[in-house]
């Protein structure tokens, strides 16, 4: 059973997202973007060598959290939509013990939601949630930009810009799950280096709140209406000014929000229209 759970754990994260190689960071938080075909789990810095984990030595509950974290952050789970206890039992290829403790978890961050009938979902945003997350992620990411640039290296700002060339390439290509998944790379890049135990878990948050929206979004629109500020915030690092890199996040999260806003508003004057005429 063990070693079956195992197949079914690696043939997803093929799927889904094993796309980076021998990623640096090593926070916990990072963790579900950095499998890749030997399948490492968070990556522990000792001096100039990286001690890698096996996820295969993860025990059975973090590495379905881990999985289902990821399928939310890259939108797969959409909002409103319901999935079965037992439906994620089979893609996950866990038991049933193991996704209830991760559903609990995430439940408790207000990424998932019961919906009775062993179903759980991703939340739709309202307009007020939406006001509320924009207000959080830009009072503490630049708060957290600017204080990772104490920490910065040249090392560190150059692996910056090639996942920022991994993101602009995704634009490019119109590839929305990599545009989500290595937009949130760069961020959380950025971010770990503040070093916060405090601030960084409550982003980690506001992130799982507001992925599922953005993958809307660019399902409807495509990822072409995207420009971040991500090379202002390379330049104002380079430049050692904190300043600058704070006001150039804050600018990159306020723009995302803000087609979320827009994208439902719309929506909703859609809906408007549509009952107007049935009526």
């Amino acid at each position: 059973m063990v070693v079956l759970y195992r197949q079914a754990l690696r043939h997803y994260l093929i799927k889904s997202s094993a796309f980076l190689q021998n990623v640096p960071n090593h926070r916990p938080h990072l963790c579900f973007f950095q499998a890749s075909a030997h399948f490492w789990a968070p990556q522990k810095r000792q001096g100039s060598q990286v001690a890698r984990i096996s996820l295969d030595k993860q025990p059975a509950h973090l590495s379905i959290y881990t999985a289902l974290r990821n399928m939310i952050l890259s939108g797969d789970l959409a909002p409103g939509q319901a999935v079965t206890i037992q439906g994620l039992c089979e893609l996950l290829g866990g038991s049933t013990t193991p996704v209830r403790e991760a559903i609990r978890r995430l439940t408790s961050e207000r990424a998932l939601h019961f919906q009775g009938n062993r179903r759980v979902s991703v939340p739709v945003l309202t307009l007020p949630q939406i006001d509320e997350l924009t207000f959080a992620r830009v009072a503490l990411e630049p708060e957290l930009a600017r204080r990772a640039l104490k920490n910065m290296t040249s090392e560190l700002i150059d692996e910056l810009a090639q996942i920022d060339a991994q993101v602009d390439l995704a634009i490019e290509l119109g590839d929305v799950k990599s545009y989500l998944q290595t937009n949130h790379r760069f961020h959380m890049t950025l971010y770990d280096a503040a070093h916060s135990d405090i601030l960084l878990p409550a982003v980690n948050s506001f992130w799982l709140r507001s992925s599922p929206s953005l993958r809307v979004i660019c399902g409807r629109k495509g990822t072409q209406h995207l420009p971040d500020k991500h090379q202002e915030t390379i330049a104002a690092l380079r430049a050692g000014d904190g300043e600058a890199v704070a006001r150039a996040i804050g600018q990159d999260i306020r723009q995302g929000m803000d087609n979320i806003r827009a994208a439902l508003l719309e929506t909703r004057a859609q809906d408007g229209e549509v009952t107007r005429k049935v009526s």
